[in-house]
């Protein structure tokens, strides 16, 4: 059974498995925040680039496998399975959301 996840949650994880980095990045606040391996991209331009980067060299695929809510964050657990070592592996998505964008990702 897939997780009941806020709409804009289940758009990102849509368009992040459909390589669309630039719908992807629509789905976050302007000045919103990603933390993924390391460092922080900030803004909707360092977004797409992030997600682009990461889809050229994984071709990632994230499966959302439960959702809840902690501390004012949306934590998703999600299979990701793609070009790296260890794939597939079950990784926590923590979202922040405000009107109805995200405003902070990070993924570990």
């Amino acid at each position: 059974m897939k997780p009941d996840l806020p709409e804009i949650i289940a758009t990102y994880f849509a368009n992040d498995n459909a390589g669309n980095p630039a719908a992807l990045a629509a789905c976050f606040a302007k000045d919103a925040t990603v933390l993924d391996e390391g460092p922080t991209h900030q803004g909707s331009a360092a977004i797409a680039r992030w997600m682009a980067e990461a889809k050229a060299k994984y071709q990632h695929t994230a499966t959302p496998l439960a959702v809840e809510v902690q501390g004012g964050r949306t934590v998703v657990t999600a299979t990701v399975a793609g070009n790296f070592p260890g794939s597939p592996i079950d990784l926590a998505h923590a979202f922040r959301l405000k009107g109805g964008r995200i405003v902070s990702l990070e993924i570990g």
